[in-house]
């Protein structure tokens, strides 16, 4: 038994469902191909990503997947199941909050799969539960200055954006922690303190590992730390053991709970 997984874009999402699913002019095909080779597809599967999550987009996905369970159910399949896929968003100031989203799928399953047709809704909010769950603490392990007038110095990406993980806008902005050289912690921002605009690089400093281009940051040196909040969904990668070399040591993990939760 199967899902079939459907494309159900209609605007540019951070992991665009084009990547791992058909669209709708191949689903016949395939669903006459699963039946003459006896694999039962039992529903419709489809992943918006988080940038794709409007009411708009909602809708078309979910008409898409009905449009298909009905190909499905005429040629002899017993469709049940619908994945609405993932992207929830975990943190309030989200561009559109859960709350929105929530109505407008239910207003979508109401119109193309209402209560009594048989179809059971499931749906990956892994990205809701995880995201506020980890903040991210790194260290400045090198400084460069690059005069503001040379070509390039300029990001090329959306600032607010990882790279490494384009779904996952960096919001909050990171916040710098404290002063190596300061035993007490300062206040930031600092009204005396001049703000420059700033680029992250990860531990290699190349180009391609890049954090982020185009903030706004005091000046910081050396042994100085930023905090970046929300960051509990897709920022630790599974690597192999045998992939450690190249890829760096995984970060340490420090659990933590405030009293009132304890």
């Amino acid at each position: 038994r199967m899902l079939l997984g459907i494309t159900a874009d209609c605007i540019p999402s951070a992991h665009p469902s084009m990547t791992f699913g058909s669209t709708l002019k191949s689903c016949r095909h395939l669903l006459q191909t699963a039946k003459e080779q006896a694999v039962e597809v039992v529903g419709i599967s489809f992943h918006l990503g988080s940038r794709g999550l409007e009411p708009q987009a909602l809708a078309q996905a979910v008409a898409t997947a009905q449009l298909v369970f009905d190909m499905g159910t005429e040629l002899g399949h017993h469709m049940h199941l619908l994945d609405i896929g993932g992207g929830f968003p975990g943190t309030e100031d989200a561009r559109t909050p859960l709350e929105e989203i929530a109505a407008g799928i239910n207003s979508a399953l109401d119109l193309y799969f209402p209560e009594g047709s048989g179809v059971d809704i499931v749906a990956r909010p892994g990205r809701y539960y995880v995201t506020s769950a980890f903040t991210l603490a790194v260290s400045i392990t090198a400084l460069e200055e690059i005069p503001m007038e040379q070509p390039g110095s300029d990001g090329r990406c959306d600032s607010r954006t990882c790279p490494l993980c384009p779904q996952a806008p960096l919001s909050p902005l990171p916040s710098p922690l404290q002063r190596k050289s300061v035993a007490a912690r300062r206040a930031w921002p600092c009204p005396e303190q001049p703000w420059h605009s700033s680029s992250l690089r990860g531990p290699w400093g190349h180009a391609e590992d890049r954090i982020a281009d185009g903030l706004e940051l005091p000046q910081l040196h050396v042994g100085d730390w930023l905090v970046f909040g929300n960051m509990g969904a897709y920022t630790i990668p599974t690597i192999p053991t045998s992939s450690l070399l190249t890829a760096g040591p995984q970060p340490q993990v420090t659990f933590a709970m405030s009293r009132m939760a304890w």
